[in-house]
């Protein structure tokens, strides 16, 4: 989760949500990254959306059920389809999404994946409710 948390400051710094993700293989990261939809002025470019690509070109194959995600907030609808797909042994986030998380739209993961939440919680969320307070003030601020 520390990687996650990396690449969520990284994303913090480009002015983009800041959500970062890593997925391991026998414990080894094989893939990180971090949310670039304003970057590349893509919706689909969330950081579980790009790590989830990254491995599967580092495996060479499209289900990546011996993977493991961590990821600093709740996966949404969409993210949660690509894991669905993807068929990943596990997700780990460190805070939930009560507005657009996965878990509250009634979508499910894969029946095989593993879930858990809450993993450096503190730290992802201050994280966020950091960067959406300063994103706040600046539209205040012009006012």
């Amino acid at each position: 989760m520390k990687i996650a948390l990396e690449e969520a400051l990284i994303a913090f710094h480009k002015d983009e949500v800041p959500i970062g993700a890593a997925i391991t293989y026998e414990n080894i990261v094989i893939a990180r990254a971090h949310n670039l939809t304003e970057t590349l002025s893509d919706i689909t470019a969330h950081a579980e959306m790009l790590v989830i690509n990254l491995a599967s070109d580092y495996l060479g194959k499209k289900y990546i059920q011996e993977c493991t995600l961590y990821v600093t907030m709740e996966p949404c609808i969409m993210c949660a389809g690509a894991l669905f797909f993807s068929q990943i042994g596990r997700v780990v986030c460190g805070t939930l999404n009560y507005k657009r998380g996965f878990l509250y739209t009634g979508i499910k993961l894969h029946p095989k994946t593993k879930f858990l939440s809450g993993i450096m919680k503190n730290q992802c969320k201050n994280l966020l409710q950091e960067f959406f307070f300063f994103k706040r003030k600046r539209i205040y601020k012009f006012k």
